[in-house]
């Protein structure tokens, strides 16, 4: 395996594991998790229902990371989901910080992998 490859290899399994443990921890400790959705979100939509579907989401997508076949579009998936998390977040910096630098992650293996095509 060359060294880009090993490299990205490395960066997909950082990301997933980050997608994965936050989903499964979200499962066994909803109430340290719940508070990160707006509260509009928590509003409109139940919390345990909105809680274990974003859950599922980050398990579906962690797993498709890992699977690394379309990685342009599930680092995008990435990149809008931890960006939404800081902007509805922003003022607790102090608790978000790394998922500045995970997005900066899923952007990386976004523009790694982008082709210069859109292929569906």
């Amino acid at each position: 395996m060359d060294k880009n490859r090993l490299f990205i290899f490395i960066l997909r399994i950082g990301l997933a594991f980050v997608l994965l443990y936050a989903a499964v921890s979200s499962f066994l400790a909803p109430y340290n998790w719940i508070g990160y959705f707006p509260v509009f979100l928590r509003d409109l939509i139940s919390e345990n229902i909105l809680l274990s579907t974003f859950s599922v989401f980050e398990i579906i997508l962690g797993l498709w990371i890992l699977w690394g076949k379309y990685l342009f579009y599930s680092s995008i998936l990435a990149s809008v989901s931890l960006l939404g998390i800081i902007i509805f977040n922003f003022n607790q910096m102090d608790i978000i910080f790394r998922d500045v630098s995970i997005l900066l992650t899923a952007i990386s293996l976004a523009v790694y992998s982008y082709n210069g095509k859109f292929k569906f």
